[in-house]
């Protein structure tokens, strides 16, 4: 009696432990599984027309003003076709607004979907003024045009053109591609051109038509100095993750179903690697996925479990 009442707890400990490893079994291979992954992030671009950082300094050089403006600077999705813009400083011509940029063509676009990101900018017969300068343009220029184009899974391309004349300070220069060109002019300042900057990474792209580094002195309005940059026609974009690629088993499955006859739809989960890497599927030469060992697992502690249930029930029958 004693014997028997000992036996049933075990027998019923031994099922329990065998109905445990089923239950628990599915769960052990859902983690096993490579996971599939199902798509990127999306991709970034912007745009601007025109941007300034400079600093005026007044005539008793006790007090810096900074002019930090930007025409049609948008982020995708997004555009904008302004064609003027003033600024007002305190200090400078009894606080005057005074143009900053009048062109007769002013367009920046942004745009981006899964598959690319884009941005691009068009500036035409445009005239660039400074504090202190109101009748003499900082610079001028017939067209300049920049665009970044960033596709998944393509080297990204950064491109920008300065088409027509250029001048600074009522002097027509000559540009030179990839250097930099130095303007001087005594009493008035001097201007430093760098002329189609462009930068790309395996997933990003950046241009710049122009960017100028100005260092002025025109004595009038109230303005000692100004410094600082100019940026004409920037784009930037950021590529969107490229679609993953499938694991072979899902390949090898026929119409979208595994080995077992569940739809690959079923068990596409996000991958828990980097957005966009192929996820390893380790397969041995003999087929068998990463899977295998935890199957094999699963199926020892079955075997452990039923073996021990036939024990104690002959133990008992013996008994």
């Amino acid at each position: 009696m004693n014997s028997y009442s000992f036996r049933m707890p075990a027998r019923r400990l031994t099922a329990a432990t065998a109905v445990g490893v089923l239950a628990a079994g599915p769960a052990v291979l859902a983690s096993a599984v490579p996971a599939h992954a199902t798509g990127g992030h999306g991709g970034k671009s912007s745009a601007v027309v025109l941007r300034t950082g400079l600093d005026v300094s007044l005539l008793n050089k006790s007090v810096n003003v900074p002019l930090t403006v930007s025409l049609n600077e948008v982020h995708a999705p997004h555009s904008a076709e302004k064609t003027a813009l003033t600024a007002q400083l305190d200090g400078v011509d009894g606080g005057k607004p005074f143009s900053v940029l009048r062109a007769d063509v002013a367009t920046a676009k942004a745009t981006v979907d899964e598959h690319k990101a884009e941005g691009y900018t068009n500036l035409a017969h445009a005239k660039v003024h400074v504090p202190g300068l109101p009748l003499l343009s900082l610079i001028e220029v017939e067209k300049v045009t920049s665009k970044a184009v960033c596709e998944a899974g393509k080297q990204p391309v950064a491109e920008s053109n300065v088409l027509g004349a250029v001048t600074v300070f009522g002097k027509k220069v000559t540009l030179t591609a990839g250097g930099t060109t130095e303007v001087k002019v005594p009493g008035v300042g001097e201007v430093r051109l760098d002329l189609s900057k462009k930068h790309t990474t395996t997933h990003t792209a950046a241009a710049t038509a122009l960017e100028l580094k100005v260092s002025v002195n025109p004595l009038k309005l109230n303005v000692a100095e100004v410094e600082g940059t100019v940026t004409l026609a920037g784009a930037t974009c950021e590529a969107p993750s490229a679609p993953a690629a499938q694991g072979s088993d899902d390949q090898s499955s026929g119409a979208g179903e595994d080995a077992s006859g569940t739809s690959g739809d079923e068990q596409d989960v996000q991958a828990q690697g980097a957005a966009g890497e192929p996820v390893e599927q380790d397969l041995a030469a003999t087929g068998g996925s990463s899977a295998t060992p935890y199957i094999a697992g699963v199926a020892a502690l079955l075997v452990a479990a039923g073996g021990g249930a036939i024990v104690l029930t002959r133990r008992r029958r013996r008994g």
